[in-house]
């Protein structure tokens, strides 16, 4: 069941957003060669806990950490550790925050010093694929309105769109209905309405759209070995068009 917001929740929503942003942009500022994921991590949480608020995913389904970090071929899921960042990396960091009783959700993949141009091109298309897709999220269009965008956009820039990993619904829980691929026919499922709050997440790989799970039953990674990027915001469909809830504007 798709869970309508109305304004007062919509309200709390933009604050569990903004807060989301804020940590990422915190965040951004020490990616860095010679910093461990596991120390990124930390400072993600400290700077939730101290507003007030909890990480969305710390414990959800099992989950060890505050933030998912995936690192290079890692397309979701990975568990911050040890793991020192090097020069040429990419790191993809997903954020969610849970305050007065709502979920905000977003990512970034980010370049760590001196990335390859093939890399950089990654970032950008996966960045640049979400804002495409959203220019369909229009009450009275379809969802796969939004999909269908996505996956053109990606795949005439040469690169192939994730299919097993999919957005969702988010409000009191982090992951409501409906799911939201990133792939597939324009026309499809529902229609959209004001107070429909999602969470677009383009998931891009250089390689083929193939994936598999680590043996730790979280990180997933391509099977080619290639690079993968992934840009993800939470958004509220209104009458002006979606409205970014995880953004500094």
């Amino acid at each position: 069941m798709i869970i309508i917001k109305n304004n007062k929740e919509i309200d709390l929503m933009r604050e569990a957003g903004k807060l989301v942003a804020e940590t990422l942009l915190l965040v951004e500022e020490k990616v860095r060669p010679g910093i461990t994921t596991a120390e990124i991590d930390r400072i993600a949480e400290e700077f939730i806990t101290k507003h007030g608020a909890k990480p969305s995913f710390k414990g959800l389904y099992g989950f060890p950490a505050s933030l998912c970090i995936s690192v290079n071929e890692q397309v979701v899921h990975g568990i911050p550790g040890g793991y020192v960042l090097k020069d040429g990396d990419i790191i993809s960091i997903d954020c969610g925050a849970y305050l007065n009783g709502f979920h905000g959700d977003a990512a970034r993949t980010l370049a760590v010093g001196n990335v390859s141009e093939e890399a950089k091109k990654l970032i950008k298309v996966t960045e640049e694929s979400f804002f495409k897709g959203i220019e369909y999220a229009k009450i009275g269009n379809r969802l796969t309105d939004i999909s269908h965008e996505i996956q053109c956009y990606v795949e005439a820039s040469g690169f192939s769109v994730v299919r097993d990993f999919v957005g969702h619904g988010i409000g009191r829980v982090v992951h409501e209905d409906p799911e939201v691929p990133n792939f597939g026919k324009s026309g499809k499922g529902p229609k959209l309405v004001k107070g429909m709050t999602l969470a677009i997440e383009p998931m891009v790989n250089i390689g083929n759209y193939r994936v598999k799970t680590l043996s730790n039953d979280w990180t997933v990674v391509t099977s080619d070995g290639s690079l993968s990027a992934h840009y993800e915001n939470t958004i509220v469909i209104l009458p002006d068009g979606p409205e970014i809830l995880t953004l500094i504007k």
